[in-house]
This record gives structure tokens, sequence and C-alpha cells, in this order.
């Protein structure tokens, strides 16, 4: 069955530009022109991944991505935008956007990026789902994180992010390396949003006193649990 995309953006050409390439490529897309009406056909239909301009109509990209993440938190958001702005970029990583890439941009490159967050990433494949760590159960199948009767629904990004830092415990992981494994590339915004990610995670492990997530100054971070 083909992956169905929604595809959110209100320049008529670049959208029917884009959504031809993407049916070309297999890909069942929904194109929308205004932000209100991209979410409420949302809830309506499945999606598996979301294609969202940030200089939209009657409901701008970053208020349609945050009420995409209050119903679904692990379905893939990429943000298409022409802006270059720090503060839009980690807006959107704070709602929980995956991604994002810069107008202009070749439709090889957002093909490689949509293809990356649709296949099954080999770092989530590889894991057996049901992972305990220190007071915590990690569920990095359903991006679940337990502690007592609590549960946390993390978005795919942070799942991926923390059973990263979950294979390597206790082992400095290397910014970079992080990054490309994740994102493909370590430029100064995928930085910026992993830090945000980080950020999250610390807070979302901070129940148990024996488990963090330390910033090791110039090289990147590790996983510490205390036994």
């Amino acid at each position: 069955m083909s992956k169905r995309i929604l595809l959110v953006e209100d320049d008529e050409s670049l959208g029917f530009v884009i959504k031809d390439n993407l049916v070309l490529r297999g890909y069942a897309v929904d194109l929308f022109e205004t932000g209100s009406t991209a979410w409420q056909e949302y809830q309506t239909c499945d999606y598996d991944i979301c294609l969202l301009d940030i200089m939209l109509p009657h409901m701008d990209g970053l208020s349609l991505a945050k009420n995409i993440r209050g119903v679904n938190r692990a379905i893939p958001i990429i943000f298409l935008t022409a802006r270059s702005m720090q503060e839009d970029k980690l807006a959107g990583f704070e709602i929980g956007v995956d991604d994002y890439i810069t107008k202009p941009f070749s439709m090889e490159e957002l093909i490689y990026r949509i293809e990356v967050f649709l296949k099954r990433s080999m770092i989530i494949s590889q894991s057996s789902g049901d992972i305990h760590l220190g007071n915590y159960r990690f569920d990095s199948v359903e991006f679940k994180l337990y502690y007592q009767d609590q549960m946390t629904k993390l978005t795919r990004r942070e799942s991926e992010i923390l059973y990263y830092l979950y294979q390597r415990i206790n082992v400095v992981c290397k910014r970079e390396e992080l990054l490309l494994a994740l994102w493909g590339d370590d430029d100064y915004f995928k930085g910026r949003s992993l830090d945000v990610f980080i950020s999250k995670l610390r807070k979302y492990l901070s129940h148990d006193p024996c488990l963090d997530i330390e910033n090791i100054h110039g090289v990147g971070f590790k996983l510490s649990l205390k036994h």
C-alpha cells in the first residue's frame, strides 16, 4: 500500500510540482493550500508523514503542527520553509517537529528526507521494544516511557535519540555522530534541535536521580546510569 503524505503548501505551483514528483515516486499525496483545511482533513484520514509550509493562510504551519502533535506524537513532521530565522525553526522543534528543509530545495533532497522517516530506521528496528532504564520502562517501538503509573508519549525523534543513547549507555556519544546517524547531517540548526530534544528527555527522566543525560562539553552526550 502506498504511503500517504499530507502536503500543505500555499504556493500553488510549488505544491503541484512537489505532489507530482511524489506521486511519480509511488506516494499517495493530499495537497492543501490552507492550514485550517489541512487540519480538518487530517482528523478524518490516516497519514504516514506531514510536509508543512510555515507561512500558511488561516492557520500557520506552527499552529497546524501543534494541533497534529496534540493527537499524534509519532507521525513524522517536516517543515518546508523559505524562512531562515532561527526562532521559527527552534519553535518548530519545541512543538515536536522532526525536521525542516529550506526552500529552494531539490526534489532529490526532499525525497531523501521523506524516505529517512518512512523507512523503519535501523536504530528503532533493532530494538526489542521493552527496555528497562533505571526506574523507567521504555517502549521504543510504541514511543512510550513509563515511570510507575505514569506514561509519557514520546515523539519518534525523541525515541530515536533515547534508544541511540541507551545502546551506548555510560559511553560518551559524539554530537556529530549522533546527528549524522539520525538527521543525516550535522549543520547548526540540526545541532540546536538536538539540544532541544535532549532537554526534553532530561525532563522526562528526572524522576530517577541515578539516571541522567550528561552534556560532555565540546564532545557530546552520555546517558549515565549509576547503580
